[in-house]
């Protein structure tokens, strides 16, 4: 028999929190982020390396996240960690029996459950995102540390659908050497966008 946490009636709860989005497509907008422990992909440049190891995270009731989150906002992002290796079946399920809209960030290195308004996909290098996870993206967000993160970016815009939504983000420790070559990507190709993770320089979560 399952558990409740192999079933997805609780999941390692690291963090959730009401605040500005802060990057992509939907910056500038209010949300209620639903922050998921767990995750093995392992960037090395991770700047919440604490919620790798979902042990370290309660297993938390989604009827309790879901009351919490229905307080704060009609948008809610679940993100990591990788909340896929979760089943986010449940959670996307009662988040929309109270109208709530559902939004994930997500590697795509395991299979896409749960029901989702938005899929922001941010592919990496160490565990690419299953064939599958490509159509349905809305977004495809790449972190650019170095020059060949460009030529990454454009092995996984290729795969996503013609109305997905092209973004390079600075890696945040190297955002003074990184920007610099995406400024000058994303005037040699426009079909990209500038993400910034603008939450920092406003200084709030």
């Amino acid at each position: 028999m399952k558990s409740a946490l192999d079933q997805g009636l609780v999941v390692p709860l690291m963090e959730a929190f009401y605040t500005i989005q802060g990057e992509g497509y939907h910056k500038g907008t209010a949300a209620y982020f639903v922050r998921i422990g767990g995750c093995d992909v392992g960037c090395h440049w991770c700047d919440v390396k604490e919620s790798w190891d979902a042990e370290k995270h309660p297993p938390t009731s989604i009827k309790t996240i879901v009351s919490q989150a229905k307080k704060h906002s009609d948008t809610i992002v679940v993100t990591g960690g990788e909340p896929l290796m979760w089943d986010m079946n449940p959670l996307t399920k009662s988040l929309k029996e109270v109208g709530l809209q559902t939004h994930i960030e997500t590697s795509g290195a395991y299979p896409l459950t749960g029901h989702w308004d938005w899929v922001c996909l941010s592919p990496k290098k160490r565990m690419l995102p299953l064939p599958e996870i490509y159509a349905q993206a809305h977004e495809l967000k790449v972190i650019v540390y170095n020059q060949s993160d460009l030529d990454f970016a454009e092995e996984q815009a290729v795969k996503v659908g013609a109305k997905c939504k092209l973004f390079l983000q600075p890696e945040w420790s190297r955002r003074d050497s990184a920007m610099p070559l995406i400024v000058d990507y994303v005037m040699k190709h426009p079909q990209w966008k500038v993400s910034l993770q603008t939450h920092k320089y406003l200084n709030i979560p």
